[in-house]
């Protein structure tokens, strides 16, 4: 089926909270190395996650995939605060940020090229574990994975994912236009909600694992359009240290305005590559945003774990550098002249 304008991911869900709250660590005023954190425990309900995924965290940050170093395991002390929520990302004493930290490195010679850079934003991670882990491991590390929040197991996943080289960012749901009866899950964040109410739930949802450089959109085209809601978000990601991602989906929004007012960090996709879930209609979606990239020096797109998707997209990944195209991972777009 074709997912809906606003749900361009196909991945309603109506999860119940009970069954997916996260552990609720105690209140803690001290954010430093000694603050405790999350184990990354294991799990044989994922399927795909090799016997190695359980090594000491020494021996998996010198692991290499095809190639390219896997990412430090998550969560790192120093940028993790312990709340009532649970454990969230933060800006550490000496100022490093999460959206650094937990990034997947780009070079300098990536970032300043004048050839023309794509990233791409593969959203809807968490939900399926065989689609999730056929994304982690078919997929270029450079091909950054989001992942939704109502999954199972997510920090085994997660960690998979960064120990395979790709950097992640969580999707928070936001209010779409005919909410309730169009509902992205629980905890969505509502447009004449309170600031209060909308960040007790944003916090809810970033406390759901470590690891991610920055939240993306999940659904939205009302709350999107409401600067008085979205500041507050902003505001918030920017004290956290974390990027934004607006996924593309719509034609209109306040995100640009609100990030700059808030003076947070954030990008807008111009190309869903999979609203219409075809091999034919993806490739030439693909084939959009290189035009765009050339024309610009860099375009965003963001598609959602189908297998359709998984396939096009990892056959287009292997053949882009013959054509010019430097892939390069969303935090790579808010560096130097990437954007």
């Amino acid at each position: 089926t074709t997912p809906a304008a606003d749900d361009p991911l196909g991945q309603n869900t109506t999860a119940d909270v009970e069954d997916i709250a996260p552990p609720v660590a105690e209140e803690n005023p001290d954010f430093g190395p000694e603050t405790p954190l999350r184990d990354n425990v294991s799990s044989p309900d994922f399927p795909g996650i090799p016997d190695e995924a359980d090594a000491p965290p020494k021996e998996r940050e010198v692991a290499v995939i095809s190639g390219n170093r896997a990412l430090r395991p998550a969560p790192l002390a120093n940028i993790t605060e312990i709340t009532t929520w649970g454990q969230l990302p933060r800006i550490s004493g000496s100022g490093e940020k999460p959206s650094k930290l937990y990034a997947r490195k780009t070079s300098l010679q990536a970032i300043h090229s004048d050839a023309p850079k794509i990233a791409i934003v593969l959203g809807g991670m968490g939900l399926n574990k065989k689609l999730t882990t056929r994304a982690i491991k078919e997929l270029s590390p450079d091909i950054t994975l989001a992942f939704a929040p109502y999954g199972q197991d997510l920090q085994v996943q997660v960690d998979f994912a960064r120990k395979q080289g790709h950097e992640v960012l969580l999707q928070v749901p936001f209010e779409p236009v005919g909410f309730p009866s169009t509902n992205p899950g629980p905890k969505t964040l509502l447009g004449d909600g309170t600031e209060a109410e909308n960040l007790d739930a944003l916090r809810w949802h970033m406390s759901r694992f470590a690891g991610y450089v920055g939240i993306v959109n999940y659904m939205g085209n009302r709350f999107l359009a409401m600067p008085k809601s979205l500041k507050p978000v902003m505001k918030e990601l920017r004290a956290r240290g974390l990027v934004f991602v607006e996924d593309g989906s719509m034609a209109l929004s306040s995100t640009e305005a609100s990030a700059k007012a808030a003076n947070a960090d954030a990008r807008r996709a111009r190309v869903v590559i999979d609203i219409n879930p075809s091999p034919q209609a993806i490739q030439s979606a693909l084939q959009l945003l290189e035009e765009e990239a050339r024309t610009n020096g860099f375009a965003i797109g963001t598609g959602s774990g189908l297998e359709v998707t998984i396939d096009v997209l990892r056959e287009w990944a292997e053949e882009a550098a013959d054509r010019g195209i430097i892939l390069i991972p969303v935090s790579g777009s808010f560096e130097g002249r990437a954007g």
